[in-house]
């Protein structure tokens, strides 16, 4: 497996979410929900894509996975829920606790994201060690 490629399209992803997140904060409030919906989107992809490799993963990493979906998806759920409920207030206060309630989700998921690359670092490193010795056993056994 190519990890180094894996993280390099990680790395040109948080490049473009950067990139989304400087631009989002100069737009109005329509074009930051139809960037909002589309962002959706890629997530539901990422989700689709991430349960066909898990689905080729042990049963482990499946139960990991699932547990990291169900998350993933009560948060966007409740993001949303959040969205649609910020647009019926108009009382300011009632605003103001509900862009601090968003800035914290926001700064949990970037937290949140720091903890997945670290994690898949720690898993990489295990895999090319398991390779590592999986080869070294195929060696002196095969001799």
């Amino acid at each position: 497996m190519n990890f180094s490629e894996k993280l390099d399209a990680l790395q040109e992803r948080v490049a473009e979410a950067r990139t989304t997140i400087q631009t989002a904060a100069g737009e109005s409030r329509a074009q930051l929900k139809e960037r909002i919906d589309k962002a959706q989107d890629r997530v539901d992809q990422a989700v689709k894509h991430a349960e066909h490799d898990a689905s080729q993963a042990t049963a482990g990493a499946r139960s990991k996975f699932a547990q990291l979906k169900a998350d993933v998806d009560a948060k966007r759920a409740e993001a949303k829920a959040k969205l649609e409920e910020r647009a019926l207030k108009h009382d300011a206060k009632a605003a103001a606790h509900e862009a601090d309630w968003a800035e914290a989700e926001a700064a949990d998921a970037i937290d949140f994201a720091t903890w997945a690359v670290v994690n898949a670092e720690v898993a990489v490193l295990d895999a090319i060690d398991a390779r590592l010795d999986a080869d070294e056993l195929a060696r002196t056994t095969s001799s």
